[in-house]
């Protein structure tokens, strides 16, 4: 069975601030190279074109898909992901290389995307399908189920211009996933839509691709949905096609490589000036350590093993009410707990150098890899460090019941060492209440 999407050396150059010109002879000046441009902001050098105002959106990247298949695609903003779906759905046209798609294809990038704005929900839906190549009789079979997913039904005949942006998606969406495409393409798009909904349409991907057979990429930061969505990841960094594995492989990766770029592996951090160092004009982190019993920063502890999580700080303003919470979450961003050092804090924070100090138990942890963040902030008023994850820890599986099944992965987060009694019973049986 050939592959539904076949992926060789797609590349994408953009010229930056050429076709923008304000005379036609501008734009030949441009175009035949007679014209002096100045480097585009941000781009790095790997990314830069031969024209100093070109950059790489994509470069060289390959991979092939097949039927049935869910595959994530993760990256930091402006790594590529967007073009390359772009790219997939005809919107744009690669620079060099090509992109082979076997079967009906509908996207989903942005909201309103394939709507007509004047037209109403119902001629939409009719619009979508028939581009698709799909019959009326085909659409109107459809047209039931797509209203009832989407809940629009009430606004089904007004124009869509008149909806809000989590109406658009609900439609948009209902339409993409119930006109059977052989291939689906989804961006962030869904995160406009509420909770309730977003989990609603995880379930129906998962459907589309598990129980018809269709391949869907999806283009998401959640992390925890591409884990559990998806069969394999393609992790994409600076335009390029760096890795493609199993989603926790993949996602660990991607982890490792947006921790701060001065971040030690030992299990420390440190800030030395203002700069580079997170805060503001009233406070200033000055470093992370993990620490095991012995003061030794490191980033490895087995399950049994008690650590400390160590935060130095500097307060350059008199402050009242500032608390440190600590977050420890999985690599797929699921938060296994937060701490706070709420009531151990001074009440107030005089100007000086201060070090707060977390201890965290052992045979609480599972065996897995955690990223340790914190904000710090005045509750209620104003936040002073942003969120931010700064250090890797590992668990090791010595001391708590999963090293009881060593060859599989015990489920959990967390994994505490529970008192159990069991004893032989010969008395009677005397239930206090009958059910």
């Amino acid at each position: 069975m050939k592959p539904v999407v076949e992926v060789e050396n797609l590349s994408k150059l953009y010229r930056l601030g050429g076709i923008g010109a304000s005379s036609l002879r501008e734009s030949l000046e441009t175009l035949l190279g007679k014209k002096k441009t100045r480097p585009a902001p941000g781009a790095s050098d790997a990314r830069s074109g031969s024209d100093p105002n070109s950059f790489w959106a994509l470069k060289d990247v390959s991979f092939s898909v097949n039927p049935g298949e869910v595959v994530g695609i993760l990256g930091r903003n402006g790594a590529g992901k967007s073009t390359l779906l772009k790219i997939l759905s005809r919107i744009t046209e690669p620079t060099s290389g090509r992109a082979i798609l076997r079967g009906r294809v509908v996207s989903l990038l942005e909201v309103g995307t394939g709507f007509h704005p004047e037209l109403t929900g119902r001629e939409n839906i009719f619009l979508n399908g028939a581009i698709l190549g799909m019959k009326r009789a085909e659409i109107a079979a459809k047209f039931d189920e797509i209203v009832e997913f989407s809940e629009v039904g009430k606004f089904i005949d007004t124009p869509v211009k008149r909806y809000s942006s989590g109406m658009f998606v609900r439609l948009a969406f209902a339409v993409a996933a119930h006109l059977e495409p052989e291939i689906l393409l989804i961006d962030e798009v869904l995160a406009v839509g509420d909770a309730g909904f977003q989990k609603k349409c995880l379930g129906k991907m998962d459907e589309v691709a598990s129980q018809h057979g269709r391949t869907v990429f999806f283009v998401s930061h959640n992390i925890a949905a591409v884990s559990a969505l998806c069969d394999n990841v393609i992790l994409i960094e600076g335009g390029r096609c760096v890795m493609r594995d199993v989603p926790s492989k993949v996602i660990s990766h991607y982890f490792s490589s947006i921790l701060p770029e001065d971040q030690a592996s030992d299990g420390q951090i440190f800030w030395s000036g203002d700069a580079k160092a997170p805060g503001n004009a009233e406070v200033s982190l000055r470093g992370l350590k993990l620490c095991g019993s012995a003061g030794v920063p490191q980033s490895t502890f087995e399950a049994d093993e008690p650590f400390s999580v160590e935060i130095y700080f500097e307060i350059k303003q008199r402050l009242r009410g500032a608390r440190f919470n600590l977050s420890f979450s999985t690599l797929e961003g699921e938060i296994a707990f937060v701490a706070t050092d709420h009531i151990y804090q001074f009440e107030n924070l005089e100007p000086g150098e201060y070090r707060s100090v977390c201890q965290v138990p052992g045979k609480l942890l599972n065996r897995r890899k955690y990223r340790v963040g914190l904000h710090f902030g005045i509750p209620g008023d104003r936040m002073l460090i942003d969120q931010a994850d700064y250090l890797e820890v590992t668990i090791g599986g010595v001391g708590n019941q999963a090293t009881i099944f060593p060859d599989q992965a015990w489920p959990g987060i967390v994994c505490p060492k529970i008192e159990w009694q069991v004893e032989r019973f010969s008395g009677a049986f005397q239930p206090s209440k009958i059910g």
